[in-house]
C-alpha cells in the first residue's frame, strides 16, 4: 500500500490514507466514520448469492456467475525443460528445483510494468510469489516415506522434501479470455527452498547465537521452512514468514546447554526428539545433520547447536532480482511468524508492520521502522529492505478490559529474569543480559516479561484500506478436557469465550475462534495506544440458538469456524475471510462443511455494543464483558474440496481476479488407501474444468494448488462498486 504524491490515481491515494469521500464510506458501512450511520449498507453491496455449506462435494463451489481456473499445482514445472508431473511419487528430487512445491499458502501478486519493475497499476502480467508451507509425505513418494516411522533410509526422498518446502516465484500472464497462464519461459521464475543460501540481516547478524558449522561468523544460514502467511513491502519485495519451524529440528538431550538456552528452546518449542520429518536421521552429511541441534562438537562452529536460532524470522525476497540472496530480517523478531502486514505508508513517517504468532496463548506484534518512508525507495529491492527492516522498535499488544490497548515496547527495559508461562511445560527461567540479542532471538520471552495479552492463536492480519483499522484472526484455542489453555477461568475481554463443542465432546475452549480489530490512536500506525473490539465470532450450525457462542448472530449464509486467512481488496474494500477447521469439516452431526472463503463489508471499531458472555465448564463459571461489532454484510463465496484448507489469497490490481490456495486436499488418506484417497481433487469429476485424462490420472492423488476466481462477465469480484 504505497502513498506517493506522484501516483496517477488520486482516489487510490485517498483510500490508502483513510480519506474516502462520504459516498464510498456509506457503501462500505463506514459512514459513521465521517459522521453518518455505521450500518448504512446498500442491499446489493455484495452482488452474489451465498453458496451453501458443503461436506461431501469434492470440488470448489462458487456462486452463479463465477468460475474457477486451476493455475499452479504441486509438481507443475516452472521452466520449459522440466517434464510434466506424473503424480505417482517417481519424480527425482533434482527436478523439484524447477517444480511447484507442496501446501500452497500465503502469496502476493506483483504487477510487472514495461520496464520489468513493480507497477501496481498492472494486472495482465505479474509475478506471483507463493509460500509452500509443508508437505503431505504420503502423496510425494511411491509408497509414502521410507520407512513410515523411525530412521529414514532413502536420501532422495528427503532431498525431494527439502525442495518441496519454501517459495515459488512465477510469472503469470492474463489471456484474452480472462484466464491466466504460468509463463514457463520467464527469467523471473525461481524456487527458494530449505537448501537456498540466506543472509542473516539486522541486529542478530554475526552474534554468537547465530554461529554454526555452516556459517562460523554467523552471517548466513541455509534455507527457509514452514512458510505460512506472507507480506509485501511498499518498495516492492516479498516477505515470507517462518511459522512452525521449531518442530523440524531434533534435540536428543540438553547436555551442555546453559539455563538461558534451555529456557529459549522450551519457550520456542524446539524440543522434538526426532524432528517433524526425521530429516537428520538420513546421515551425517551437513544437509541432514543441520536438523539436529544436539551439542556434539567442542564449540558452536563445530556443530549445529544454533541452527534453530537461524529460523523463525520474516525472510525478504526480491522477486524482480532472481539472482539475489534472500535476507532473514531479525529486527522483526523471532517467533511462529504467521505473516507481516504493512500499514498504509506516508512520506516522512515510519513504516509499520503487524504480525501474529500462530500458537495458542501467544501474542500480536508490531514493528515500527527507525527510518521514515521515502517514496523514492519504490523498487529499491533488498537495499531498501536494509534501510527499513534492519532497525526499529518491536512491540507486543496488551488489550485492556476498557477496550483500549497498549503497544508494549520489547526493545528496551528488559532486566532480571522471566519464567516460562503456565501453558509451557518446564521450570526454566531466562535471565536478560543483552538487549542487542534478547528481544530479537527470544521475542516471546520478552513479551511474557512485558505483560502482553495471550491470544487465541493469532494468525492472519489485514489492514482496512478505507480507514487503516487492523484486523487479526484468532483462529481458535481448542484443548482437551484434561489440559485447557483457554479455560473458563482464563477468559478475558479480548478472548472471552470458553465452551464445550456441542457436537464434538473432545473439543473445548474457544472452539470456533473470532476476529479482533483495532484502531490506532489518531489513526497513526506508529502510535503506542489503540481502541479495539471484536468484529465477528465464529460459530457452527448447531450453535444457532446459543447466545454465549453465536454472539454475532451468524446464519446459514455465513456460518464459519476457525477464521484463518484475511485479505482486504484495495479495489473494492471487501474483506475476505478464509477458514481452517478440520473438526467442522468432519462434524458427525452432518452439519459441518469443508473449509471456505467468505466476503465481508465490515464497519468500524466501536460500531456495535457491549455483551456479557457466561462461560461454564464443569465447576468453573465466569462472566466476561466484551464489545461485539456489527457484522454488516457477510456471505460465503466459496467452499473447497474434501479435507482441504482454504489459505493464501491475493488479487490482480484491477480486482477482477482473486488468487486462492487450496492446501492439502485429502490429507486424512491412509497408506492402505493410497490408491483411493479421500479426495482426488483436482482430478475428481468435480475438478472444476480439470477432468481426469489418460495422461494425468496416474494415481488420482490429490494436489495442493493455486486457483483463480473470476466473474464470467469479466467484472470486479464481489461487487459492482469499486473504490477507484
Amino acid at each position: 500500500m504505497v502513498l506517493d504524491e506522484a501516483m496517477a490515481d488520486p482516489t487510490r491515494r485517498q483510500i490508502l490514507r483513510g480519506g474516502l469521500g462520504l459516498g464510498a464510506l456509506s457503501f462500505l458501512g463506514l459512514a459513521g466514520y465521517a459522521g453518518g450511520t455505521a450500518d448504512a449498507l446498500p442491499a446489493n453491496a455484495l452482488n452474489f448469492s451465498a453458496v451453501p455449506l458443503n461436506q461431501t462435494f469434492d470440488g470448489v463451489t462458487v456462486p452463479s456467475g463465477y468460475k474457477v481456473q486451476i493455475l499452479y499445482k504441486l509438481g507443475d514445472p516452472i521452466n520449459a525443460t522440466t517434464p510434466a508431473y506424473l503424480n505417482n511419487g517417481t519424480e527425482t528430487s533434482a527436478s523439484f528445483d524447477y517444480r511447484a512445491g507442496d501446501h500452497h499458502d500465503g502469496m502476493y501478486y506483483f504487477g510487472v510494468g514495461s520496464n520489468n519493475k513493480w507497477d501496481e497499476s498492472i494486472s495482465a502480467k505479474g509475478l506471483l510469489c507463493i509460500n509452500h508451507e509443508a508437505i503431505t509425505p504420503l502423496f510425494l513418494h511411491a509408497n509414502g516415506p521410507t520407512p513410515a516411522s523411525g530412521t529414514r533410509t532413502v536420501a532422495d526422498e528427503v532431498q525431494k522434501e527439502f525442495r518441496l518446502h519454501g517459495v515459488s516465484v512465477i510469472e503469470v500472464d492474463k489471456n484474452a479470455d480472462g484466464t491466466f497462464t504460468v509463463n514457463t519461459g520467464s527469467s523471473f521464475n525461481r524456487r527458494i527452498t530449505t537448501l537456498t543460501d540466506m543472509d542473516i540481516s539486522g541486529p542478530l547478524k554475526s552474534k554468537d547465537v547465530m554461529k554454526t558449522k555452516y556459517s562460523p561468523t554467523g552471517v548466513k544460514t541455509r534455507g527457509t521452512v514452514n512458510n505460512c502467511a506472507s507480506g509485501y513491502t511498499p518498495w516492492g519485495t516479498y516477505l515470507t514468514c517462518e511459522e512452525n519451524y521449531a518442530g523440524y529440528f531434533k534435540r536428543s538431550n540438553v547436555t551442555g546447554r546453559s539455563a538461558n538456552e534451555k529456557a529459549s528452546e522450551q519457550r520456542n518449542g524446539v524440543t522434538s526428539t526426532s524432528g517433524r520429518e526425521r530429516w537428520s536421521s538420513i546421515g551425517s552429511d551437513d544437509e541432514y545433520a543441520r536438523w539436529d541441534i544436539t551439542i556434539t562438537g567442542a564449540t558452536a562452529v563445530d556443530d549445529y547447536r544454533n541452527a534453530a536460532n537461524t529460523y523463525g524470522f520474516n525472510v525478504e525476497i526480491d522477486p524482480f532480482a532472481p539472482s539475489s540472496t534472500p535476507k532473514k530480517r531479525t529486527a522483526m523478531g523471532r517467533f511462529a511468524h504467521e505473516g507481516a502486514w504493512v500499514a498504509p505508508v506516508t512520506v516522512g513517517k515510519p513504516v509499520v508492520f503487524y504480525m501474529g504468532c500462530d500458537s495458542r496463548m501467544e501474542y500480536i506484534y508490531k514493528f515500527v521502522s527507525a527510518a521514515v518512508w521515502d517514496a523514492a525507495d519504490i523498487n529499491g529491492g533488498l537495499a531498501a529492505g536494509d534501510k527499513y527492516l534492519d532497525a526499529g522498535k518491536l512491540y507486543a499488544a496488551k488489550f485492556n478490559s476498557n477496550f483500549t490497548g497498549e503497544w508494549l515496547e520489547l526493545t528496551s527495559g528488559l532486566t532480571g529474569t522471566q519464567g516460562l508461562p503456565v501453558h509451557i511445560s518446564g521450570t526454566e527461567t531466562y535471565t536478560f543480559s543483552d538487549i542487542s540479542v534478547d528481544p530479537y532471538l527470544n521475542t516471546r520471552i520478552a513479551a511474557d516479561f512485558k505483560g502482553a495479552t495471550p491470544m487465541d492463536r493469532p494468525e492472519w492480519g489485514a489492514v482496512n484500506p478505507a480507514n487503516g483499522e487492523v484486523y487479526m484472526t484468532l483462529t481458535n484455542n481448542i484443548t482437551s478436557t484434561a489440559i485447557q489453555n483457554r479455560s473458563v477461568l482464563k477468559t478475558d475481554p479480548a478472548n472471552p469465550r470458553s465452551y464445550k463443542d456441542s457436537s464434538e465432546s473432545a473439543r473445548s475452549g474457544n472452539v470456533n475462534g473470532h476476529i479482533i480489530r483495532w484502531r490506532e490512536n489518531s489513526s497513526n500506525p506508529a502510535a503506542t495506544t489503540f481502541d479495539w473490539d471484536i468484529y465477528v465470532f465464529g460459530a457452527e450450525t448447531d450453535d444457532l440458538n446459543d447466545a454465549n457462542v453465536n454472539l454475532s448472530g451468524l446464519t446459514a449464509d455465513n456460518f464459519l469456524s476457525s477464521p484463518d486467512g484475511l485479505w482486504f481488496s484495495e479495489k473494492t474494500g471487501i474483506m475476505y475471510i478464509q477458514t481452517d477447521d478440520s473438526a467442522f469439516t468432519n462434524e458427525s452431526s452432518g452439519n459441518g462443511s469443508t473449509c471456505m472463503l467468505l466476503a465481508a463489508i465490515p464497519g468500524q471499531v466501536g460500531d456495535g455494543s457491549s455483551v456479557t458472555v457466561t462461560n461454564s465448564f464443569g465447576a468453573d463459571k465466569q462472566t466476561v464483558t466484551t464489545r461485539v461489532g456489527k457484522v454488516g454484510q457477510l456471505k460465503r463465496l466459496l467452499t473447497g474440496p474434501i479435507e482441504c484448507e482454504i489459505t493464501g489469497i491475493t488479487e490482480a490490481h484491477d480486482g477482477k481476479a482473486l488468487f486462492i490456495n487450496i492446501q492439502h486436499p485429502g490429507e486424512d488418506t491412509s497408506l492402505a488407501n493410497l490408491s483411493t484417497p479421500t479426495s482426488s481433487w483436482p482430478y475428481s469429476n468435480t475438478g472444476n474444468g480439470n477432468p481426469v485424462s489418460a495422461s494425468t490420472a496416474k494415481s488420482g492423488r490429490p494436489r495442493s494448488a493455486t486457483i483463480v476466481l473470476t466473474r464470467e462477465d469479466g467484472g470486479v469480484i464481489g461487487t459492482d462498486f469499486t473504490l477507484s
